[in-house]
């Protein structure tokens, strides 16, 4: 069998991901995917499978769903499409950055106000 006719099921997906059928069938709701149908079964081809990777690694650094659909729409255009992807996906990482180190920095500021606070209420 050719690599390019390999099928899999939605169980096949959410053992190898290890997420849900429920999570596979919300991200086709959100339009992120899209598997054939033979009557209510799902039929996924390889295409389908690499989005759910990329809609994976996408949710792992904290995109939204709808930078995740900005992202792999990018892939369907016909020219420029890897251009454009590549300098969208490296804004998002800078601003997906830059919201961590704040959110570091938020961190640190509250385990410091509780120091003192624990350290006020012990005296």
């Amino acid at each position: 069998m050719n690599d390019i006719d390999t099928t899999y099921s939605i169980s096949d997906l959410a053992k190898e991901f290890g997420i849900t059928p429920r999570s596979i069938r919300h991200y086709e709701d959100e339009k992120l995917i899209s598997p054939e149908r033979n009557g209510s079964q799902r039929i996924y081809r390889k295409g389908d499978r690499i989005r759910l990777q990329l809609i994976l690694r996408g949710k792992r650094i904290g995109f939204s769903l709808s930078e995740i659909r900005e992202i792999i729409s990018m892939y369907d255009e016909p020219s420029g499409g890897e251009e454009k992807q590549t300098e969208f996906l490296l804004t998002k990482i800078e601003e997906r950055r830059e919201a961590l180190f704040q959110q570091q920095q938020d961190i640190k500021t509250m385990l410091a106000e509780l120091d003192r606070l624990e350290a006020r209420l012990n005296q």
